[in-house]
C-alpha cells in the first residue's frame, strides 16, 4: 500500500488510482501498457515511499502510438483533467487537476518506448484498485532503477535523491537485479557498471539533493534518519555487491 506522508497528499493518490483503474479497464491500454515505476513499485509493496506519477513501458505497435494516445485522452476527459503539456511524438502528459486542498495538482503519465529486449513483464494484482497490471518484475525494476541515476544525469543534467532511496530499499530488503537489463541500457556488465555507479553518487550527490526529492515523499522521521545516511549507506551497499559479484567469478 502506497503511504501518503501528508494528508493532502491523499487526493493526489486518489487521483492516481482513478487513472490508474481507468487504464486497467480499458481492454486495448491495459494490453499495450506495462505499469512500472515509483507507484507501482509501492502499490506493490516494493517500496515505502510516497510516488507522484504513472509511468509505464508500451508494448504496442509504434503505428499504433496514436491510437494509444487517443484512448488516453478519452480518459482525460471523461474526468475532466486538463493537459497541461504533452510529448508531439511520444506518450507523454502533464495533467491538471483543480482541488484546492491538494498543493500537487500535476500528474504526469510517461510510457517508455521501445522496449528493453531484456525487460521482463509478468501479471499483478493491484489490491488498492482491485486490478490486475501487467508490470516489470522485481528484478527488472531493480535494474532500471539502478541504471537510472546516471542515465537520467547525461539526459537531463539532473541528479533525483529519489533513484538513490529506491537503489537503497531495494537492496536492504534483498532484492536481486536482472545483470541481463543493466548491460542492454548501459553497455557495461554488472561490476563495471556498479563501480561508475558508486563512484558517480560519492562525486555527485549531494545531502541538498536528496533532501529537496525526498522530504515531500516520505514522512518526516523517515525522512530525519535517511537524509543523513542515505549517501553512505548506499555507496557501501554498492560497493558489498561488487564484492559479491567479483566471489562469483573467481
Amino acid at each position: 500500500m502506497m503511504i501518503v506522508p501528508d494528508k493532502k497528499d491523499a487526493i493526489h493518490k486518489a487521483w492516481l488510482y482513478r487513472i490508474l483503474e481507468a487504464i486497467a479497464d480499458d481492454v486495448y491500454l491495459v494490453a499495450v501498457l506495462y505499469f512500472k515505476g515509483g507507484t507501482c513499485a509501492s502499490m506493490l509493496g516494493w517500496l515505502d515511499r510516497f510516488s507522484i506519477d504513472l509511468d509505464f513501458d508500451y508494448a504496442g505497435n509504434e503505428s499504433d502510438i496514436e491510437k494509444t494516445r487517443a484512448a488516453l485522452e478519452a480518459i482525460f476527459v471523461k474526468f475532466g483533467l486538463s493537459i497541461k503539456d504533452k510529448s508531439k511524438r511520444g506518450i507523454q502528459y502533464f495533467l491538471r487537476y483543480d482541488d484546492a486542498a491538494s498543493d500537487r495538482k500535476i500528474v504526469k503519465i510517461d510510457a517508455s518506448f521501445p522496449l528493453f529486449h531484456a525487460s521482463k513483464y509478468a501479471p499483478a494484482r493491484f489490491l488498492e484498485i482491485d486490478r490486475i497490471l501487467t508490470c516489470q518484475t522485481k528484478e527488472t525494476m531493480f535494474a532500471h532503477k539502478l541504471a537510472a541515476v546516471t542515465d537520467r544525469f547525461h539526459k537531463t543534467g539532473g541528479i533525483a535523491g529519489r533513484d538513490i532511496y529506491d537503489i537503497h530499499y531495494f537492496f536492504m530488503h534483498g532484492a536481486q537485479y536482472d545483470a541481463d537489463v543493466i548491460k542492454e541500457r548501459t553497455g557495461m556488465d554488472a561490476k563495471k557498471f556498479l563501480t561508475e555507479l558508486a563512484d558517480f553518487i560519492e562525486k555527485r550527490v549531494t545531502e541538498k539533493i536528496i533532501s529537496e526529492d525526498l522530504n515531500s515523499l516520505l514522512p518526516h522521521d523517515r525522512f530525519a534518519i535517511m537524509r543523513t545516511v542515505l549517501k553512505r549507506e548506499t555507496i557501501g551497499l554498492i560497493r558489498d555487491e561488487i564484492r559479491r559479484v567479483e566471489r562469483l567469478k573467481v
